[in-house]
């Protein structure tokens, strides 16, 4: 994700917590993840994968825990169908089917002192994006540098993976979060970002094929 500054992404996210995020945590009824029951699996979907002139590879599917690989569960929610509910604590994204149906996703969220909660819709979404690292990691990371100003293209090794959607609060500010893909899918189920919800790029695929850009499309992170 790129931080133009860092003191704007702060403000927005104490405006975005103290606003939107204990109204709506008390609102949404989530399940957990031991009581939300697996009613279909998806364990043959990350196989090799071509898609754009890229040729994803496969992942172990086998190293990665039964609870983060996508899956359709019993979830109970009072939020409309495509409503997508992050819950960072069990490292999960739901998006919201009806009919106390949701697809599951596994998911890696950021460490500490990079986390993000609140409410925001996705404003748009893009495949294959450009990655432009925030000049702050850049400080750390002197080795990326180069990439803040130009970029970097797309790619199997692009940290924003094949698709990325952007977050955006309900006054149409950015809120310089996204959902997107990644290529370390050793991540999931870690909290290994810098604040970003990242998924695997064959889930990150799959639920960017489901998600309408809009502020119908509400997106809900609870930490």
């Amino acid at each position: 994700m790129r931080i133009r500054n860092a003191m704007t992404v702060f403000g927005l996210v104490v405006t975005l917590a103290a606003t939107s995020y204990s109204a709506t945590a008390a609102g949404a009824q989530l399940s957990s993840a031991s009581s939300a029951k697996p009613l279909q699996t998806f364990d043959d979907a990350y196989g090799v994968t071509p898609d754009a002139g890229f040729s994803l590879p496969a992942i172990p599917i086998q190293r990665v825990k039964p609870e983060f690989r996508r899956q359709i569960v019993s979830y109970q929610s009072d939020e409309r169908p495509g409503t997508i509910i992050v819950n960072t604590r069990e490292r999960h994204l739901y998006y919201v089917l009806g009919n106390n149906e949701a697809v599951r996703y596994g998911i890696g969220v950021g460490k500490q002192g990079f986390a993000w909660a609140g409410t925001a819709y996705v404003a748009w979404k893009q495949e294959w994006p450009t990655w432009h690292p925030p000049k702050e990691m850049a400080v750390r990371r002197p080795e990326i540098a180069r990439y803040v100003d130009d970029g970097m293209g797309p790619g199997l090794e692009n940290p924003l993976g094949a698709r990325a959607m952007y977050l955006y609060n309900d006054k149409g500010e950015d809120t310089l979060f996204r959902l997107h893909g990644t290529p370390e899918w050793s991540s999931i189920g870690t909290a290994a970002s810098s604040g970003c919800i990242r998924l695997m790029n064959q889930d990150v695929i799959d639920l960017y094929s489901r998600v309408q850009p809009g502020h119908s499309t509400k997106v809900i992170v609870i930490q």
